[in-house]
């Protein structure tokens, strides 16, 4: 929450190339932690059979499975139009609120401290479903349109913080489902599915939402986030109504 609190700072006082030296820095603590890992307290599962065929194997495992279907399409969706915040937040804090990289950064730890709140909430909930789901996309569909049509800085502000626990209410159920309800001799292939569709759809929306926020304004860009979390709800929706049986859990 802190960190582009304070990056905006120092872009600001001391240049942007000082904030990226402080940012690779900082990946030291993770290289020290990951030097205390006990490997020999570490538990072996099933693997899965090594063959060329492992990647069509993990395809054809989730579309025998209409829950894991609809989340992978859900996450690409999202993933692909909602998830590309620093466009949102850089082009409206300029371009709309004529705003510098202090408040730039400020933006940034709001929706930081909004991803927290969602995070917390995650974790106290019950065992997520299809149904939260839905309404962490619908909930993130509504925070992208209050920051569309946000008419100040604040109200913007405020708005990233509901989106932000949003997503990462999305984020973390669908984590959880896709691991516990897998076989796991397939869980290493659905989550590469998974966080390849969830990262990789930025690469394709990115250029698509900067050139609709360049193009239309910041406002449209938002609007396009919207539209996907409201979609992605629907999805799920979708597939509720579908099916009555609760997800297959692995012990």
């Amino acid at each position: 929450m802190i960190g582009p609190a304070i990056a905006g700072l120092v872009m600001a006082k001391i240049g942007i190339g000082w904030a990226f030296l402080l940012n690779g820095l900082s990946f030291v603590a993770i290289l020290l932690s990951m030097s205390f890992f006990r490997l020999s307290e570490l538990r072996t599962s099933v693997r899965a059979h090594r063959a060329n065929s492992g990647f069509l194997e993990g395809l054809r495992y989730v579309w025998s499975r209409p829950d894991l279907r609809a989340i992978l399409v859900m996450l690409f969706l999202i993933g692909t139009f909602g998830f590309n915040f620093p466009i949102f937040i850089s082009t409206m804090a300029v371009n709309v609120f004529h705003s510098d990289a202090r408040a730039f950064g400020l933006l940034s730890s709001i929706m930081a401290a909004g991803t927290l709140s969602g995070a917390l909430f995650a974790a106290g909930g019950k065992k997520p479903g299809l149904a939260s789901l839905s309404v962490g996309a619908g909930v993130f569909g509504l925070g992208c349109t209050l920051a569309a049509i946000a008419p100040g800085y604040w109200w913007f502000a405020a708005a990233l913080a509901v989106s932000g626990a949003a997503l990462l209410t999305l984020t973390n159920s669908s984590n959880s489902i896709m691991q516990l309800s897998t076989e796991p001799s397939m869980r290493g292939r659905v989550m590469a599915l998974r966080v390849g569709i969830a990262l990789g759809g930025m690469t394709i929306g990115a250029p698509i939402v900067g050139w609709v926020a360049n193009r239309f304004g910041p406002r449209w860009s938002l609007a396009v986030g919207a539209s996907a979390g409201f979609i992605a709800a629907l999805v799920a929706v979708y597939i509720l109504v579908r099916r009555k049986e609760p997800l297959p859990v692995q012990e």
